[in-house]
C-alpha cells in the first residue's frame, strides 16, 4: 500500500468535502475576526499596521494545511492508531472546553494527559472488578501520546516559521525604567489524517480500504499484534488547532521564535521517547500520561527563567530606542530598524522623546536621523521630505517616561479584547 497516497487523498476530503468546509469556513472566520482586532492595535499603537488580517488569516490557514500534511504523513508511516474516532473527538472538545479557563490548555498536552488518566483508571477498575477489559474508553496511550508529539514536533516549526508574525509592541515599567517588548498570539488551523481500527460491517461506508505493509507500524503500540493484524484500518481526517503565546522584552521576534520553536520540538522529541516506552506496562503508560503536561509546563517555566533573568533589549539609554517601524513610513525608507537608537534628528542630539516632538514641531522641510545599530556602529541617513500632519514617520520608539503609568498593559493577564476596548476608551476620553 502507498501510504503517502492514502494519507494526502484522505487529507484531501478535508478541502473538498462540503460538511468539512463549512467547518473550516467557521475556523477561519474566528481567525479573520481576531486578527483584525491584532491589525487595528497595531494601528494605534505604529500609526498603521504591519500586516492585513487577510495576510494572517491566510497564512495560518495556508501554513497550517501544509503542517497538517506534514503531521499526518508522520503519523501514518510511524502508524499511530486508535480503536475509535470517539477518542479523538473527545480530545478536541477537551482542549477547547480547557481553553476557556487559559489559552494555552488548547495544547493537546493537558487534554491528552486527561483522557489517558481516565483511561488508565478505568482499565485499572475493569481489571480488579473482573469484568474483562475496559470498554467505555479505550486509548492506546502510546498512539495518544505519539499523536501530541508530532503535533508539538510540527507546531514547533510553525512557530520558528510565523509566530512572529502578527506580533503586538509592548510595553512594561520596571524599578522606573521603561521596557518595549513584544507579544505574540498565533493560532494555526491544522488539518490531519489518524489512522482508526473500524468495524468491518463499516467498509462499505468508508470506502476502499487496503492491507497495511509488514512493517507498519513503527510506534509500539499497546494493542496485541494479534488483534491489530486481524483489524481494519483507515484513515479519517480531523480538523486541529495550535497556538503560540508568548511574551518577549529581552530578544527580538526572530530570536524569541526560534528559541520558542526549539523548545517545543526538543519537547516533541522527549515526549515520543516516552511514548515508545509506554507499552510496555501500564506504569510506563502512567509515566507517559503524566510526563505530557508536566513536561510542557516546564518547557514554559525554563523558558519564562530565561525571560526573567536576561537583560532587557529595548530601552532608551543614551538616545532613543527604536522598538518597530511601520512598513509604509519614512522610518521605513530610511532603513531604520528595530534595535537601532535614534543619536540626533537634523544634528540636534536626542536624548529624550520630547527632543524628538520639539525637533518635529519646529515644522522641517526635510528630516534627516543619526542612528546607532545593535553593534555600535553609528551612520546618517539620507533627507527625506517631511510636512507635519501628512507624512507618517512611522517610528515606534521605546520612551523614557510615561504620563500615565495605568497605560502599561500587563498582557498575562488581558486579552486582546480586553486590551483593545481599553484602548479605544483611552482614545474616547482623550477626544472630549
Amino acid at each position: 500500500m502507498n501510504i503517502l497516497i492514502y494519507t494526502l487523498r484522505t487529507l484531501a476530503i478535508t478541502l473538498t468535502d462540503p460538511y468539512y468546509i463549512f467547518f473550516l469556513a467557521v475556523l477561519v472566520f474566528m481567525l479573520y475576526k481576531r486578527n483584525r482586532k491584532i491589525s487595528i492595535m497595531q494601528k494605534m499603537i505604529i500609526g498603521e499596521p504591519l500586516y492585513s488580517p487577510f495576510e494572517l488569516t491566510i497564512s495560518q490557514l495556508v501554513l497550517g494545511i501544509f503542517a497538517g500534511i506534514l503531521a499526518s504523513i508522520m503519523m501514518s508511516y510511524l502508524g499511530v492508531i486508535y480503536y475509535g474516532t470517539e477518542v479523538i473527538e473527545i480530545l478536541f472538545m477537551t482542549s477547547i472546553f480547557l481553553a476557556i479557563f487559559s489559552p494555552k490548555f488548547i495544547c493537546f498536552s493537558y487534554s491528552a494527559a486527561i483522557l489517558g488518566t481516565l483511561s488508565i483508571i478505568l482499565t485499572v477498575v475493569y481489571q480488579n472488578a473482573g469484568v474483562g477489559e475496559n470498554t467505555f474508553l479505550r486509548v492506546d496511550i502510546p498512539s495518544l501520546i505519539a499523536t501530541v508529539a508530532v503535533l508539538h514536533f510540527v507546531e514547533g516549526i510553525l512557530i520558528i516559521i510565523d509566530g512572529k508574525r502578527g506580533n503586538i509592541p509592548v510595553f512594561r515599567k520596571v524599578e522606573g525604567e521603561i521596557q518595549g517588548g513584544f507579544a505574540f498570539r498565533r493560532y494555526w488551523i491544522v488539518p490531519v489524517a489518524l489512522f482508526i481500527m473500524i468495524n468491518t460491517s463499516l467498509i462499505a461506508d468508508l470506502g476502499t480500504t487496503e492491507p497495511m505493509p509488514n512493517w507498519w507500524p513503527i510506534v509500539k503500540t499497546s494493542i496485541p499484534s494479534e488483534i491489530l493484524k486481524k483489524s481494519v484500518v483507515a484513515l479519517i481526517p480531523f480538523y486541529g488547532m495550535l497556538g503560540y503565546k508568548s511574551n518577549t522584552f529581552t530578544q527580538t521576534k526572530n530570536q524569541k521564535t526560534l528559541m520558542s520553536g526549539l523548545f517545543v520540538i526538543a519537547y516533541s522529541m522527549a515526549l515520543f521517547l516516552v511514548a515508545q516506552l509506554a507499552h510496555i506496562n501500564i506504569f510506563f503508560q502512567a509515566l507517559a500520561v503524566v510526563f505530557a503536561p508536566v513536561g510542557h509546563e516546564a518547557m514554559i517555566r525554563i523558558q519564562a527563567h530565561f525571560e526573567n533573568t536576561m537583560e532587557a533589549k529595548y530601552v532608551s539609554r543614551d538616545g532613543i530606542m527604536v522598538l518597530e517601524v511601520s512598513p509604509n513610513s519614512i522610518g521605513k525608507a530610511l532603513e531604520i530598524k528595530g534595535e537601532d537608537t535614534i543619536v540626533e534628528i537634523n544634528e540636534e542630539e536626542v536624548k529624550t522623546e520630547e527632543d524628538i516632538s520639539r525637533i518635529l514641531n519646529s515644522k522641517p522641510e526635510s528630516i534627516f536621523f543619526k542612528i546607532r545599530n545593535p553593534r555600535g556602529e553609528i551612520r546618517e541617513t539620507s533627507k527625506h521630505p517631511y510636512q507635519k500632519g501628512k507624512t507618517i514617520l512611522g517610528i515606534l520608539i521605546v520612551p523614557t517616561k510615561v504620563d500615565k503609568p495605568e497605560s502599561m498593559r500587563d498582557f498575562e493577564k488581558e486579552n486582546f479584547s480586553d486590551i483593545l476596548d481599553k484602548a479605544k476608551k483611552d482614545k474616547e476620553d482623550g477626544d472630549e
